[in-house]
């Protein structure tokens, strides 16, 4: 899938489809990563919580805008 840059809303007339994958195995944080969405499904104690992140270019964060830990 190729990188698309725009502004605005963004609507989707079916889904969004996000990759799936664990903490340890998400891209390395960089600015060529900047606004790449992944789910993780290890988030939180017991590793059993699932959340979407997003790279900001520095780190991953959910999308509420605390820091992936």
């Amino acid at each position: 899938m190729s990188k698309t840059t725009f502004s605005g809303p963004v609507a989707a007339t079916n889904s969004f489809i996000l990759p799936t994958t664990v903490t340890a195995s998400l891209p390395t944080a960089s600015v060529a990563n900047t606004g790449l969405l992944y789910v993780v499904t290890d988030n939180g104690v017991g590793n059993n919580e699932t959340a979407v992140v997003l790279c900001n270019g520095t780190g991953w964060t959910l999308t509420t805008g605390a820091a992936l830990t």
